[in-house]
């Protein structure tokens, strides 16, 4: 007998739902440290373009990427509602912007499913699978996969720039 309680199905997981552009993207909720408004961004010298630079968040310096340049997309105007989705990866935080968070959903898992090939070739590890919900159509990321190690290797040079 199906349940329609979606408390009660162990397979559904909580993602935070945020939007670049017209695209909406999900990322699994256990990824996701802090939720931040867009505040000054440092400028750091010599990191690849889509590193935007570091914020200092109560007292941690993060470094920032601007989720839409690392993913290829055109580059948007930030707005009011643009935030930082600060997620941990390989051992230290990592600030993203987004366009706007949109909600927190729960996703059946058996609905998310690989990405065309075509389309995961291009967009690399990070993309790890589409599915749809209440109409809408969500690309699922890891942004713990966002950068490459030598990315990672950069961001900490960025992070401690008098090492």
């Amino acid at each position: 007998m199906e349940q329609d309680n979606a408390f009660l199905d162990v397979n559904q997981r909580q993602f935070v739902a945020f939007r670049l552009g017209k695209t909406e993207f999900a990322v699994p909720i256990e990824q996701v440290w802090r939720i931040v408004s867009l505040t000054d961004i440092t400028r750091v010298p010599r990191v690849p373009s889509f590193i935007e630079g570091i914020i200092n968040l109560r007292g941690e310096i993060i470094p920032v990427i601007d989720l839409r340049k690392r993913l290829g997309l055109e580059v948007g105007e930030r707005t009011d509602e643009s935030r930082i989705v600060v997620v941990q990866t390989e051992g230290h935080r990592v600030g993203m912007i987004v366009d706007t968070i949109t909600e927190i959903v729960r996703l059946p898992e058996d609905t998310i499913e690989p990405p065309p090939d075509m389309i995961a070739d291009i967009s690399g590890v990070f993309l790890t699978g589409m599915t749809t919900y209440n109409d809408r159509l969500f690309i699922v990321l890891d942004l713990s996969r966002v950068l490459t190690m030598k990315e990672a290797d950069e961001l900490k040079r960025a992070e401690s720039p008098h090492e």
